[in-house]
């Protein structure tokens, strides 16, 4: 794999787009103009990794466009040393993003092709400490909890009450939530028994499904 010259001024111009649509944490950006984004796609997509879209990424999944990776991590506030719990590793590129900031990434995958071969293209690029789980989702990882952030990467019809659980207190957590089309929500954790729920804009995403694909 080559990160060339061509590659990185394309990505200098995807950040330059990504800050005219309203992206400000210059530590996103920086991240996003740091990470080879046609690492994590078919070579069919290479020439097209820049552009600002989603591509599909095998069983039914995608990697999402570089705007909806900035808007959701610079929702999170991801703080140095931070217990990030990613839900959904997909292709791995927002795992990334979240070690870039300097987060301890957690990350579940469902679908054990996607989560095999995360495990070995993660430490091959430059990620051995993002660690990786074979899981379902919906259920979290209580046995590593609490998580100071939490993000998800499918469309959930609902919250789960276990990644409520899962957050530190204080902890943030994003998730799109609804059927067709998803609302994006920031939920902070204020008290052991009290959330904030931030409703924001308009997303789509894959479904958020329960249970394991073998």
């Amino acid at each position: 794999m080559q990160d060339t010259y061509r590659h990185k001024g394309m990505r200098r111009q995807l950040v330059e787009g990504l800050r005219k649509k309203g992206i400000k944490n210059e530590k996103v950006l920086e991240a996003i103009g740091t990470l080879p984004r046609h690492y994590f796609l078919d070579k069919a997509f290479e020439e097209h990794a820049y552009q600002d879209k989603a591509f599909p990424i095998g069983n039914e999944q995608t990697i999402s466009q570089p705007y909806t990776v900035a808007y959701m991590t610079e929702l999170l506030e991801v703080e140095k040393r931070q217990k990030v719990l990613e839900v959904g590793t997909g292709s791995g590129y927002q795992a990334c993003i979240l070690a870039l900031l300097g987060g301890r990434v957690y990350s579940i995958e469902r679908q054990k092709d996607l989560y095999e071969k995360a495990k070995t293209f993660l430490p091959a690029i430059g990620f051995p400490q993002i660690r990786l789980f074979f899981r379902d989702g919906y259920k979290g990882m209580p046995e590593y909890a609490p998580f100071d952030r939490i993000i998800v990467t499918a469309g959930a019809p609902f919250i789960p009450d276990a990644l409520r659980d899962q957050l530190s207190l204080g902890g943030v957590m994003v998730i799109p939530v609804g059927e067709e089309e998803q609302t994006m929500v920031r939920v902070r954790r204020i008290a052991e028994n009290l959330y904030e729920d931030e409703p924001l804009g308009p997303f789509r995403f894959v479904p958020f499904v329960e249970g394991l694909n073998e």
